[in-house]
């Protein structure tokens, strides 16, 4: 479980969070979404301990990380999966070396035990094949499923995502909405999801938290933002679809697809 508690955070005397509170279930994600500029990347790498806030709290599972010595928050960091914007890849490797990185970093397991968990998750995410390529070989999607097998290669309890369908094309972005939700589904992580791709991500997500002007304007299920009734929160959803005979639809797919993952 993550929790934000009054969360501010200024870049030379702009604050860019005022007091956001949110907080995350186990194995629950959450989609966050908001305008250019509303600091939901901040706010992302704040609960990933990758920043450190002016003031407020973030708890996972009750521990202050804001308060940890810098090698707790490295351990604890372990269990955390981080999928970049750009995925984040290192070009002078290899995919299999780039998956491999932590393994080799972070455990004490040997190449033939650090083979067989790569090979599998780039199975489970689609490239099995492809690991001998270099970054610069692969498409945008690919980029996105060998960063993902990189993320996920240690099980983490956390997944974190940094607008994982940018730059990509809407087949391609879809296909990695659903790579997520199936790896969510073998995980069982919780995790948080910054994205634009409104209402494209609602299937995939249990929870959407909606940051404006630095602040929480908006917590709740992909029903319940459909429904709003918050000018704020109706003309940024309308905005980004217009048909909502369409938006309903999907609403209605996620919750369906929830009754039968839960049933």
């Amino acid at each position: 479980m993550i929790k934000v508690q009054d969360l501010r955070v200024s870049f030379d005397g702009t604050e860019v969070l005022s007091d956001v509170s949110l907080k995350i279930e186990d194995c629950e994600v959450v989609a966050l979404i908001g305008g250019s500029g509303a600091g939901k990347s901040v706010l992302l790498k704040c609960m990933a301990g990758l920043l450190r806030p002016d003031r407020g709290k973030v708890y996972f599972n009750s521990r202050d990380i804001t308060r940890l010595s810098r090698e707790r928050l490295k351990k604890l960091r372990e269990k955390f999966g981080f999928l970049f914007q750009s995925g984040a890849l290192f070009g002078s490797m290899t995919v299999y070396d780039n998956v491999a990185l932590p393994l080799r970093e972070k455990t004490s397991l040997g190449e033939d035990g650090i083979r067989d968990k790569v090979l599998a998750e780039l199975e489970q995410v689609g490239l099995r094949g492809a690991e001998e390529k270099y970054p610069s070989q692969l498409s945008g999607g690919m980029v996105k499923r060998a960063a993902l097998a990189r993320a996920l290669v240690q099980a983490p309890e956390i997944m974190f995502f940094d607008e994982p369908t940018t730059g990509l094309d809407p087949l391609t972005a879809n296909s990695i909405h659903e790579l997520i939700d199936s790896c969510h589904k073998r995980f069982n992580f919780s995790g948080v999801i910054v994205t634009h791709a409104i209402p494209e991500i609602f299937p995939v997500v249990e929870k959407v938290a909606m940051l404006h002007e630095g602040r929480i304007r908006f917590f709740g299920t992909p029903d319940e933002i459909a429904a709003s009734t918050d000018p704020t929160v109706s003309e940024f959803i309308r905005g980004k679809v217009a048909p909502k005979r369409w938006l309903a639809a999907q609403v209605v797919r996620h919750w369906g697809g929830q009754r039968r993952r839960q049933g």
